[in-house]
């Protein structure tokens, strides 16, 4: 079973203002965010196309546009696309579920995923990596980021609006065992304490996977 889908979407619809006035400018206050992304970069190089999926209001869509990628984002909730776009209007935004891509396969050079698993249940992350795995191009990068730990966490109050939704924490086995089983090289996985006073107080960790050049 997992978490429904339109319930993740309703909530992100209902906290979009808020939710982009609050975290547009996220990495500012986060360096080892900065430091993962410009290594996404330079991984990268020219290839493209790149997505950013569950880009939210596309902070980190921007801020790899700002270092020189030619990136496009991704989210389900129109409503805090509508946000992206007034941000930044040069960048492209499109609707969609990471769990039913429409994207061709080996259509992509590179996904970057920041916290984008956070209301999936084990079952939906294997199936969003089975996805990203088909779309990306032999060779291709995947980047995310999770918070570690074994707990579904129940929210009904987001940045001051009533929500209903489940946050997930993933332990660290479970994700480098479903990426193998989705046929994933991993790359590393990269852990660190939380920033106090800037985001929830949870342990996180970032990912570099790769499709293989030959299967």
């Amino acid at each position: 079973m997992g978490q429904e889908i339109k319930k993740i979407e309703t909530t992100y619809n209902t906290v979009a203002k808020e939710y982009a006035e609050t975290f547009f400018q996220e990495h500012d206050k986060k360096p080892m965010d900065r430091e993962i992304l410009k290594r996404f970069t330079r991984d990268i190089g020219s290839k493209t196309p790149v997505w950013d999926f569950g880009c939210g209001p596309g902070q980190t869509t921007k801020y790899l546009t700002d270092l020189g990628m030619d990136i496009c984002g991704m989210d389900l909730s129109p409503k805090v696309l509508e946000q992206a776009k007034k941000l930044y209007p040069d960048i492209h935004f499109q609707t969609g579920n990471m769990l039913k891509l429409t994207f061709e396969n080996n259509a992509i050079a590179g996904v970057v995923a920041f916290y984008a698993i956070v209301h999936f249940t084990k079952e939906q992350v294997d199936a969003a990596f089975g996805e990203i795995f088909r779309v990306l191009q032999p060779g291709g990068i995947f980047l995310f980021t999770y918070h570690i730990g074994d707990d579904t966490i129940h929210i009904d109050e987001f940045l001051d609006k009533k929500v209903d939704v489940d946050f997930m924490y993933f332990n660290t086995d479970f994700i480098e065992n479903t990426l193998t089983k989705n046929e994933f090289n991993i790359i590393e996985t990269i852990e660190r304490e939380p920033y106090p006073g800037v985001e929830v107080e949870t342990r996180r960790a970032y990912v570099f996977a790769q499709k293989p050049l030959v299967r």
